[in-house]
This record gives C-alpha cells, sequence and structure tokens, in this order.
C-alpha cells in the first residue's frame, strides 16, 4: 500500500455539520479501499486567491494508504462534491 495526503477546502458558507459531514465523507470513501490515517483539521483560513467569489476556507488534511486506484477514485469523489472548492491529492515519499 502507498501513502497519501489528501488536502481540501470546503465551502465556508455550509453549516458546522455539513463541514463535518463532508470530512466522514472522504473518510468514507478513503475507508473502503485503504486505511485512514490522521486528519488535520486546520479550520478558516485565508485564500491566496478568491474561489467562487470566496476569500475564505476551511481546510483539512488527511494521510491515508491504499492502492493506487483509491486516489483517482477519490480525486472523481472529490470533483463533483457541491462542499468542496478544491482539493489536491499527494503520494507521500518514504524516507
Amino acid at each position: 500500500m502507498t501513502k497519501y495526503e489528501v488536502m481540501f477546502i470546503i465551502d465556508p458558507a455550509l453549516e458546522d455539520e455539513k463541514k463535518d459531514a463532508t470530512i466522514e465523507t472522504v473518510k468514507e470513501i478513503i475507508a473502503a479501499d485503504g486505511v485512514v490515517g490522521e486528519t488535520d483539521v486546520w479550520g478558516m483560513r485565508k485564500l491566496a486567491y478568491p474561489i467562487q467569489k470566496k476569500s475564505e476556507g476551511y481546510y483539512v488534511v488527511v494521510e491515508f494508504e491504499g492502492n493506487p486506484t483509491l486516489p483517482k477514485e477519490l480525486d472523481r469523489r472529490l470533483r463533483i462534491s457541491d462542499n468542496v472548492m478544491r482539493h489536491i491529492i499527494v503520494a507521500k515519499d518514504e524516507k
């Protein structure tokens, strides 16, 4: 299994319950094919540039392990989610 990390920015206009539900949904997608590691909620941060006319976002980082097809499926699901404004998935190098 390969180690990955996903960072995603949730729409700041959502209620706290919907933000938590979005985080849990991402964890469930990962858990279906892999192992969820540490979840780091950064909270509200100022964006470097406006996204969808918003200047702030709710940042979350999730570490996980999975097979090489898992990031592709996670990317597909995050793209179609209305709650997630941006995301990036990176493979973590073994050191």
